[in-house]
């Protein structure tokens, strides 16, 4: 396998309006550089003086340098078979991309970033900034913020990481999606300037018909893995019916959570069918036993007439989970239905029970201790926001709960905390509440994955 190490130094951030001033390529076998370019180049625009004052790079320095379609014929010849690799790759990448768009040329290639890379097989870092890195791995950049030194700078990084991968780093290769295994109308300029943020995403067939809704704190990345789902016959299925994809910004994970449960049972479209009905078929309810005692199980909701403490998706996600709340609260093995005996439960016979099953432990003390864990689980009667990141960095998203309902979500702006909460339902839009919604809102609070929540 073969690796393009790639830095390049542009005259903005934006993929759209900006050029290439210098690419530095370095091409690497998994064990050393076997073949290098590095150039200024004209990109026929001015330089902006921020740029100037960063890179070091003038319009002088690259009047005489060549344009990008001199060299666009040997990047491609060098990139042959490679994978695509750079510090924060998108960047990097997306600029040679649409250079070459420019010339109505669609360059692909599988790429790795050499960021995500780092944060799983380096980790305890403070910050994966290259520069920051570089000082911490002990990796000297002769050049920062020009091309050659940057590019070098990540091969060195790169070989630290090929190092600490027994699999050569292919499980954190990206794979592009091919142009010509998709729908003819789906735009592949679409699918590359998706954003990868949290969100709702949208399919639609040829018909302008829902087929399917998603949710995902990576709404690119997600939705590339649809596009490039060929083991199965409903992914080659779905594939072929895409022909265009929207998507809703939402900041919270949350509220993406809650935005694709409201929007499956409103649409039902045809690829969602596990979310048509509910999402948690599985409660786990409490029950009075015949000596007085509070006992807990996992059950099937639809044999049930009453509401669960909480749901589960599947009856072993529920048994995990009572097996925790068993051993968290020293409950008892036999009255939390995970022990069957006539007797007493195995933990009594190691110790580390009280023996509530065979009632030695008084009533009151047991079921004081079960209250308490059915407490911390549930928000009936409670009212709060919950609050977490927004669509931008200026502002703050809202999830409200008045008296143990459900009441909607929103976006404050970022100063919104300056008001009494009060005042905050203002930017709530108000949305009705199912048994899933609530579920959601129950599992997201018990885990805490959310940044505050404030009771009110």
């Amino acid at each position: 396998m073969k690796f393009a190490i790639v830095d390049v130094e542009t005259t903005g951030g934006s993929t759209s309006n900006s050029r290439i001033t210098e690419i530095a390529l370095y091409i690497h076998d998994g064990t050393k550089i076997t073949d290098e370019l590095i150039t200024l180049l004209n990109p026929e625009m001015p330089i902006p003086e921020f740029i100037v004052r960063l890179t070091g790079i003038t319009d002088r320095m690259v009047a005489d340098a060549p344009v990008f379609p001199k060299i666009a014929k040997q990047i491609v010849e060098m990139t042959r078979d490679c994978v695509f690799v750079a510090h924060n790759v998108s960047f990097d990448y997306k600029m040679l991309r649409s250079e070459f768009r420019r010339l109505g040329y669609d360059f692909r290639l599988p790429h790795l970033c050499t960021v995500s890379t780092s944060k799983i097989l380096l980790p305890g870092h403070n910050s994966y900034s290259l520069g920051k890195l570089s000082n911490a791995l002990g990796i000297q950049i002769n050049g920062r913020h020009r091309a050659g030194g940057d590019a070098l700078a990540t091969v060195k990084i790169f070989e630290m990481l090929l190092e600490k991968d027994v699999n050569g780093l292919k499980n954190f290769i990206h794979q592009e999606v091919n142009p010509k295994s998709i729908h003819p109308n789906l735009n592949i300029d679409d699918i590359d300037n998706l954003p990868n943020k949290t969100g709702v995403y949208f399919f639609y067939n040829d018909a302008n018909q829902l087929i399917y809704i998603g949710k995902s704190k990576h709404i690119k990345k997600r939705v590339e893995q649809h596009l490039r789902n060929t083991k199965t016959v409903k992914g080659n299925r779905m594939i072929q019916d895409i022909a265009r994809v929207e998507f809703e910004l939402t900041g919270s994970e949350l509220i993406a959570l809650l935005r694709e449960s409201e929007l499956v049972k409103q649409n039902q479209p045809i690829y969602n069918r596990k979310l048509r009905k509910s999402l948690f078929p599985v409660g786990l309810f409490d029950d009075l036993d015949a000596n007085g005692y509070l006992s807990l199980s996992v059950q099937s909701i639809a044999k049930r007439n009453d509401e669960p403490i909480i749901h589960f998706s599947t009856r072993k996600e529920g048994l995990d989970y009572l097996t925790y709340v068993c051993e968290k609260y020293n409950l008892c093995q036999k009255l939390c239905d995970l022990y069957k005996t006539n007797s007493a439960c195995f933990h009594y016979t190691i110790k580390t029970c009280n023996g509530a099953c065979v009632g030695e432990e008084k009533v009151e003390t047991y079921n004081s201790r079960v209250q308490e864990f059915i407490d911390g689980v549930i928000f009936s009667g409670k009212s709060f926001y919950i609050i977490d990141k927004g669509r931008e960095k200026s502002e703050r998203s809202l999830v409200w709960v008045e008296n143990g309902t459900y009441r909607g979500y929103g976006f404050a702006p970022y100063h919104y905390d300056r008001q009494a909460p009060i005042f905050w339902k203002r930017y709530i839009q108000p949305q009705s509440e199912n048994r899933d919604i609530k579920t959601i809102i129950n599992h997201v609070v018990r885990k805490k994955e959310y940044s505050k929540l404030i009771e009110i």
